[in-house]
């Protein structure tokens, strides 16, 4: 019997496991679910089905080519820094390989072999990148085939909280990898705006920002992604005059970030000495200067230049930041014992919904004419294990896999998916589980 192997059992998970066990009633393959943990692959299984939850270390060779060898496909959820990993071993037994992360240059360097061993290996196939690709190759070639010559085209995606009662100044907790979120915009930024090449510092960054309106939704506020420009070539928009990805945050947030950064607390560089007896307060002063006299909220607000009743203020006075208790780690860097710390007031509760908002803008030349509309997408999560993220994440791969089981896609190779052989269904489908676009002219 042809087995699926999902290897990572994370939160964006779920909703893929549940789709392929839902699909598989009839058990036409063997749904295998692996982590480091047996435990996190058990929870992650919906109660009565017939997939197999195993404990598999991707670093035990022997382990990795006993259960890809047997499978047709592998579903790689581990962190991005292993999916090469993986992918070796899918290469020596030929076996598809899929994944919601970036193609990297390590992986880009295997092209010829995977052209060679006849499989597909499908990247960037899950939210941000994945849904954003099919959504936005959707319009681009929708107006292409129209004769339209594209101006420019500017994308947005954040995961966000819904809106809730409950108090938190900043709108948000983390709905995917806190550690993503902490080291955020590190590098060197690039875009292209009005034919001109533009370069953001990590320093300038969160107060660069774009205001965008979604109708129902509100006002939010976007900082611009790493490098927009390895896209001209992936979405074929040679002669664009402006091209720019970015993340969306509620307003207000990008400012109250920017404040760790000028800090210096989202380094990751180094280890920071007296960790274990650390507070939170501690934490903070030890990137200000020494001044007896002065509270480490004066002197916050001072290197801010702002006064201490400031929003921004507010906002780390919630979070506990000046607090006196423990940080709770041993050693740690900066980013890794901030993450931490924002863990404590960033983690959804129980009857908490997450939120996913895409946004992309277009602006074209037809028929003598400048046109601009916008498309957008709002989903909300069911609570803090049904997420949205989840959905967003999940079920693009969860739908690839099943056409790549019924031999509904025939593409071979190194792939994002940006072709409609792939894209068309994905959207349609997606469409059915409450992942809409809605489309305004400008």
């Amino acid at each position: 019997m042809p087995m699926i192997l999902c290897i990572g059992a994370g939160q964006s998970t779920s909703a893929m496991i549940e789709y392929l066990n839902d699909y598989n009633q009839n058990n036409q393959f063997e749904l295998v679910v692996a982590d480091h943990e047996r435990s996190v692959a058990e929870a992650k299984i919906p109660e009565g089905s017939s997939a197999q939850a195993i404990a598999l270390d991707i670093f035990d060779a022997q382990a990795m080519e006993t259960w890809v060898g047997k499978s047709m496909m592998v579903i790689s959820m581990v962190p991005a820094r292993f999916h090469e990993v993986v992918l070796r071993y899918c290469l020596q037994f030929k076996v598809h390989f899929l994944s919601a992360s970036y193609v990297t240059d390590e992986i880009s360097a295997l092209s010829k072999e995977i052209e060679e061993a006849g499989i597909l290996v499908l990247k960037e196939c899950g939210l941000d990148p994945g849904i954003d690709h099919m959504s936005a190759m959707k319009e681009l070639d929708e107006i292409k085939a129209k004769g339209g010559q594209l101006h420019a085209f500017e994308t947005f995606t954040g995961g966000l909280l819904a809106p809730s009662k409950l108090e938190n100044p900043w709108e948000y907790k983390f709905t995917w990898n806190p550690r993503n979120v902490v080291l955020a915009g590190q590098g060197v930024v690039k875009f292209l705006q009005e034919g001109r090449y533009k370069f953001i510092p990590y320093q300038r960054l969160f107060n660069r920002t774009e205001v965008i309106y979604i109708p129902d939704y509100g006002y939010f506020e976007g900082y611009a992604n790493r490098d927009s420009l390895k896209y001209l070539n992936v979405y074929q928009l040679q002669g664009i005059k402006t091209l720019y990805r970015g993340t969306l945050r509620r307003v207000g947030f990008c400012k109250a970030w920017n404040v760790f950064v000028q800090l210096g607390a989202t380094d990751d560089t180094y280890q920071m000495e007296g960790v274990g007896q650390m507070t939170h307060r501690q934490f903070i002063n030890s990137f200000l200067s020494y001044n007896p006299d002065d509270s480490v909220e004066l002197k916050l607000a001072h290197y801010l230049s702002i006064s201490l009743e400031a929003e921004i203020m507010y906002k780390l006075k919630w979070l506990g930041l000046f607090s006196d208790e423990l940080v709770g780690l041993e050693a740690g860097s900066p980013a890794q014992i901030l993450e931490h710390i924002l863990r404590k007031k960033w983690t959804l509760l129980a009857n908490e919904k997450d939120m996913v908002v895409m946004w992309h803008r277009f602006v074209y030349d037809l028929e003598g004419q400048r046109k601009t509309h916008h498309s957008y997408m709002v989903v909300e999560g069911k609570n803090a294990t049904q997420t949205a993220i989840s959905d967003t994440v999940g079920l693009p791969l969860g739908i690839v896999a099943r056409m790549l089981f019924e031999g509904k896609i025939n593409l071979r190779g190194l792939h994002r998916p940006i072709l409609p052989e792939i894209y068309a269904p994905v959207l349609a489908e997606l469409q059915a589980h409450g992942v809409t676009f809605v489309r305004t002219e400008v």
